[in-house]
């Protein structure tokens, strides 16, 4: 399970604090599937960060005796300056001390992300979708007992969007997924029970219908909302 202790959140902005989550004391049931839903600068994405331990909550704390991924789809922790087959081959040694171990984690990098050539370029030469591939593939090069995965999936053309649904149904098999996304049905085939974040705090729903159902009522109560204006913080640079 992944269990939250009175977990406060919040970013310092001109108006004062801006909360992301307020005291939420909760736990993540491992045998799930979770949506993660909310407007636009809800928090969604800040939640995945600080569950897959890249951001630190300002109080309270989060623990976990499971083997969690990474959010899939967080590109700001490459160093620009490397290739990325030298990315790969550092996350990849992070892991693993074992040479031959890790070697065939970089060649199913390779393979998997179909970047050809540039899989031996600079990031910084790379466009966000070749990023977002590298990172996908570099997600799925590992075995997690659960995967975070941020809007992920529409990384790609429709053969590598159909790759990837592809893997992450075959890992759904042995592991759960907890899961942000802006499609509706992506959410109900992947996932079993649903969160809906809102003004700092967390809602838990049995079934991800009840959920959607919640969230598009919060849609319709305040379709201002869901603006550019209410984005969420910047993703914070891993390393």
């Amino acid at each position: 399970m992944i269990a939250l202790d009175r977990v406060t959140k919040w970013y310092p902005t001109r108006g004062g604090r801006r909360y992301i989550l307020r005291d939420v004391s909760m736990t993540l049931p491992r045998d799930r599937n979770i949506a993660i839903l909310g407007r636009n600068g809800a928090g969604k994405s800040t939640f995945m960060r600080l569950v897959g331990g890249i951001e630190y909550p300002n109080s309270g704390t989060i623990s976990t005796d499971l083997r969690v991924s990474w959010p899939m789809g967080l590109t700001g922790g490459f160093q620009g300056s490397l290739t990325g087959r030298q990315n790969s081959a550092f996350v990849c040694r992070i892991f693993s001390t074992d040479r031959r171990e890790i070697a065939e984690r970089v060649a199913y990098v390779w393979d998997f992300s179909e970047l050809g050539e540039y899989f031996d370029m600079p990031l910084k030469t790379y466009s966000s979708g070749m990023r977002s591939r590298l990172a996908f593939a570099l997600s799925m090069a590992f075995e997690f007992e659960v995967y975070l995965i941020d809007e992920i999936t529409s990384v790609g053309d429709q053969a590598f969007r159909e790759k990837s649904a592809a893997a992450l149904e075959e890992r759904r098999g042995r592991a759960s997924v907890i899961l942000v996304s802006h499609s509706m049905p992506m959410l109900r085939h992947l996932c079993d029970m649903g969160i809906l974040l809102e003004n700092g705090e967390v809602s838990a729903f049995d079934t991800v219908d009840e959920a959607i159902a919640r969230y598009q009522t919060l849609l319709r109560e305040a379709p201002g909302m869901t603006g550019r204006a209410q984005a969420e913080p910047p993703a914070a640079v891993a390393g």
